[in-house]
């Protein structure tokens, strides 16, 4: 029941804040130079043909109207259709979800167990392992992910043609194809949080080892092992799993640049191609889409804290 609680006053608390970025959103796309009725019709089209497709579109109204409508539209469910190809947003996104998410979840499951086995390791043996993942961390935060996708691609897909170039394949369509398709743009995405999470990692392990709890445990004859994987990993876990949720948010915003690199149908595309074409309700229901994941994101993490830490949970 506490869980359920938890996951309800966070999915309450998340409302408004779901209404002020889109919004703000509504608000600021307006504000971007461009017309997408002129788009439509082009250059060489009469003012009344212009005029006409600006009323279809519903261009012509106020802005607080406009807003109404597709807000309106999402309390049903409905976001609305794309102004250039008509179709619902819902399948457009819809279609592309899949790949942006597996991309997410692949590069946090891939930076969570390579950044944590790095973190254990530095820490237990420290000496060079613990310099190595200092210059990783550096590196990870120097190197941008766009310029390791186009590493990657040139060295193990053009040179060693190891993995495809570009594109993506469905999980269902074939597992193994799919994680070829996948492998260097989560390996682009991963560098920067596997190096990031390892130093975390490292940090806080070391940071409880040194707790007076700990120190007693040692004087009364505990092995080693068992209290670095039953006490000081369970003590040092909430720090990690922040970063873990920083990490994964993050991967949204990288996902739009190496989706792009690899040429793969997910949201990173739809942004763009919305953002050119001043497309809003696409641009809406994207933004709609990755608040509703960093919204998930959060509470994933509380849930975890929780698990965690028995004062969060009491609290």
């Amino acid at each position: 029941m506490a869980v359920l609680r938890t996951v309800a006053r966070r999915l309450l608390s998340s409302i408004p804040l779901l209404f002020a970025v889109s919004a703000l959103t509504f608000v600021l796309v307006s504000l971007v130079p461009g017309d997408p009725a002129r788009t439509i019709v082009g250059q060489h089209a009469t003012e009344a043909q212009y005029h006409t497709v600006r009323d279809q579109l519903g261009l012509d109204q106020p802005l607080p109207v406009q807003y109404w409508h597709w807000l309106k539209g999402v309390v049903r469910g409905d976001l609305g259709s794309s102004l250039f190809s008509g179709e619902p947003v819902t399948a457009m996104l819809g279609s592309r979800l899949p790949v942006s998410l597996s991309l997410i979840l692949a590069g946090t499951a891939l930076s969570g167990i390579v950044g944590v086995a790095l973190g254990v390791l530095s820490a237990r043996r420290g000496g060079t392992l613990v310099r190595a993942v200092d210059v990783l961390s550096l590196l990870g935060l120097a190197v941008p992910a766009f310029w390791l996708a186009l590493v990657l691609i040139a060295g193990l897909a053009v040179k060693l043609a190891w993995f495809p170039v570009t594109g993506y394949v469905p999980l269902a369509e074939d597992p193994f194809e799919w994680a070829r398709s996948l492998a260097l743009p989560v390996l682009s995405l991963s560098l920067g949080a596997v190096a990031i999470i390892a130093k975390q990692t490292r940090d806080s392990i070391l940071d409880v080892s040194g707790k007076d709890f700990i120190r007693v445990m040692e004087a009364n004859g505990f092995s080693p092992r068992s209290i670095l994987y039953r006490h000081v990993l369970r003590n040092a876990a909430m720090p990690v799993v922040t970063v873990l949720g920083v990490v994964l948010v993050n991967l949204l915003a990288g996902t739009v640049f190496v989706e792009t690199v690899f040429a793969m149908p997910g949201l990173g595309g739809v942004i763009q191609q919305a953002t050119v074409q001043h497309d809003i309700p696409l641009i809406q229901g994207t933004v709609l889409y990755i608040t509703l994941l960093v919204v998930l994101v959060n509470l994933l993490v509380d849930l975890a804290y929780s698990r965690l830490d028995p004062r969060v949970r009491a609290a």
